[in-house]
């Protein structure tokens, strides 16, 4: 289908539909809002609570509620790794109204995850990232990968696009697809040091469980945004970057318990907590300065929240702000 079905009262978005009506030029702006609320204490959420299912699987809950627009309600998605440094998220936003507390909407929660994901990703580096950055590395394969490409060209004039993925033969064919679809000028690395040297912005969006990125490649002015890493057990950049960088965060409570690099990071000595500068919503906000100078390299540690989820199936229901 390509909107919303109605049953009983209660509005079904599938992927396809979620795809159709939440573009990116929506998504970052309503992103962007609602983590703004969340760092302004305008938002109730709970620490994500996680099942293991057995190595590379798990199963999430992850609940808010917002108080503009007055929505509650949960993320509940199953997150799977195909041990080639892919993962899928497969589940349900469920969205309550504020008003009498009835259910209102469903929304497959794998797309909305990739959208508002790259949303987010994309609002930091609108903030963070220097005016002129042109040239993005992409770390990892797959939608996320393809999703934060589409993202960042909304915020960035891209003139150049870099991938890397640790299948020589599937990072080739992912540029190939990319540059076909998008008209973007998309290479292939063979190595991530390669792709990231003298890049203007950075994403690691793969399912590594150890480093793929290193400060030592990274250039004076970049911004990175680390992303693929949703547990204290992975971390996708080494302890060098977050000690070199201004590290900032989608959320400094979520962070200190679930963010795998800065959790590494501070067991070897490097950091305190001290060194999240704050959070994103605080730069959005005004609150916090983000980039303080153009040789500096700016770091968002992304774990995703419930907030962004309902945020965006609010969005497609037709309650905004």
């Amino acid at each position: 289908m390509t909107g919303a079905v109605t049953t009983a009262g209660l509005r079904i978005w599938d992927a396809q539909a979620v795809r159709s009506a939440l573009t990116y030029d929506a998504a970052i702006p309503v992103v962007r809002q609602a983590m703004a609320a969340l760092s302004s204490g305008e938002v109730r959420q709970l620490l994500r609570s996680f099942i293991g299912l057995g190595e590379g699987r798990t199963f999430a809950i992850m609940p808010a509620a917002l108080d503009r627009p007055a929505v509650f309600g949960a993320k509940l998605v199953s997150v799977f790794a195909d041990g080639r440094g892919r993962k899928s998220h497969e589940g349900l936003v469920v969205l309550f109204e504020g008003e009498e507390g009835a259910p209102v909407c469903l929304a497959d929660a794998g797309e909305v995850t990739a959208i508002r994901t790259a949303a987010a990703s994309a609002a930091a580096t609108d903030a963070l990232a220097r005016t002129g950055a042109a040239r993005l590395a992409i770390l990892g394969l797959g939608r996320q990968a393809e999703a934060h490409i589409e993202a960042i060209s909304k915020v960035r004039d891209l003139r150049e696009v870099r991938v890397w993925g640790r299948d020589a033969a599937r990072a080739g064919a992912f540029a190939d697809a990319v540059r076909s679809r998008t008209g973007l000028s998309v290479t292939a690395y063979a190595g991530a040091r390669e792709a990231v040297a003298g890049a203007d912005i950075v994403c690691t969006v793969s399912a590594a469980a150890d480093p793929i990125l290193e400060g030592g490649w990274v250039s004076p002015g970049a911004h990175v945004n680390l992303v693929g890493s949703s547990g204290p057990a992975q971390a996708e950049a080494d302890a060098e970057l977050v000690a070199m960088s201004r590290f900032i965060v989608d959320h400094r409570e979520h962070v200190l318990v679930h963010g795998g690099e800065f959790l590494r990071a501070k067991a070897a000595g490097r950091v305190g907590d001290a060194h999240i500068a704050g959070e994103i919503g605080e730069v959005y906000a005004r609150r916090l300065p983000g980039r303080t100078s153009a040789e500096e390299i700016t770091v968002y540690k992304s774990l995703g929240h419930a907030v962004q989820d309902l945020a965006c199936v609010a969005w497609l229901d037709g309650r905004r702000d």
